[in-house]
């Protein structure tokens, strides 16, 4: 006997239907995969635009001590309203969040029990290894987030004692 025509094509129309769903997965997963990544870079991007916006508020603070005397801040808050002054000046416009864990708790790198840099608290590995910008230039071939140290260097080497420029000398607050 012979079956009809009609029932042939069927088997092989359900077999290209199951073929098309598994191409159409394979590049759903490329595509996810590839969103995450992307994902990751605009989170470092904006990690190393917060960073320096830290930094340069630090630094800020540091330089513009009245009567000469240069201080770190004891507290994030203090560059937010600096009243060490007549008029408080305001050396960061306001608090970031950490954008790779979305806290607001930063690690904080503290030079004689003051506040001279921040650092994520992320541990994940960075995507960005290399062409880093000049002062992040301690950041290439990182193995975390963590390495990326945003601080004041000006503080750092005034407080080391000779022989030591370049080493760091803040310690991490956990």
């Amino acid at each position: 006997m012979v079956s009809p025509p009609c029932r042939r094509q069927g088997g092989v129309s359900y077999l290209g239907l199951l073929f098309a769903v598994a191409l159409a997965g394979i590049g759903l997963a490329g595509t996810g995969a590839l969103c995450s990544l992307e994902s990751r870079r605009e989170k470092e991007k904006e990690l190393l635009f917060i960073g320096e916006e830290y930094r340069r508020a630090i630094a800020s603070y540091y330089d513009k001590g009245p009567n000469g005397v240069r201080e770190y801040p004891e507290k994030l808050e203090n560059l937010l309203r600096d009243t060490r002054f007549p008029m408080p000046v305001h050396h960061l416009r306001r608090l970031y969040r950490d954008p790779l864990t979305n806290s607001p708790d930063w690690e904080l790198i503290r030079l004689q029990g003051r506040i001279s840099g921040v650092a994520s608290r992320a541990d994940g590995k960075p995507v960005k290894t290399a062409g880093f910008a000049a002062r992040q230039e301690g950041f290439e071939g990182a193995a975390s987030y963590r390495d990326w140290r945003f601080t004041h260097d000006a503080g750092a080497a005034a407080a080391a004692p000779a022989g030591t420029q370049g080493v760091p000398t803040g310690t991490p607050e956990r």
